[in-house]
């Protein structure tokens, strides 16, 4: 019987290969979950969590969007960052949406659409990094 796997890279490498049991994956409409014998897809992918479970447990991904694509009994996930929720620095992350907090509140000279999403990151970056 074929098994499932998953490749996870970003503009800095492969951050995670293997065979896993299930994927879990912001997509750009909503959260979808992905199993062996899964159809073919082709999905963008939003900021959000990947939830990966394996034989051994469950990890989660902090992501800031990109694509995931399933072929054959193997995803690919091409994502702009991938941190896991032990990796993730939580003072950094914390400082990161209070910068973004305060650009929206100047409502002068600022990128607010830019500002927004640099606070979705941080407080998704937030969320996953509680579940460590």
């Amino acid at each position: 019987m074929a098994e499932l796997n998953i490749d996870i890279v970003t503009p800095g490498g492969k951050v995670f290969s293997g065979e896993i049991r299930s994927c879990t994956a912001p997509g750009a409409d909503g959260e979808f979950c992905i199993l062996k014998n899964h159809t073919a897809l082709l999905s963008a992918l939003s900021i959000g969590i990947i939830k990966i479970e394996m034989a051994d447990g469950k990890k989660m991904l902090a992501t800031s969007g990109g694509f995931l694509e399933v072929l054959n009994n193997r995803i690919s996930v091409m994502v702009e960052t991938a941190e896991w929720a032990e990796q993730i620095d939580v003072e950094r992350a914390k400082a990161a949406a209070e910068r973004a907090r305060k650009r929206m509140e100047q409502k002068q000279d600022i990128d607010i659409p830019r500002a927004k999403l640099a606070l979705a990151r941080a407080l998704n970056r937030l969320k996953v990094s509680s579940h460590s």
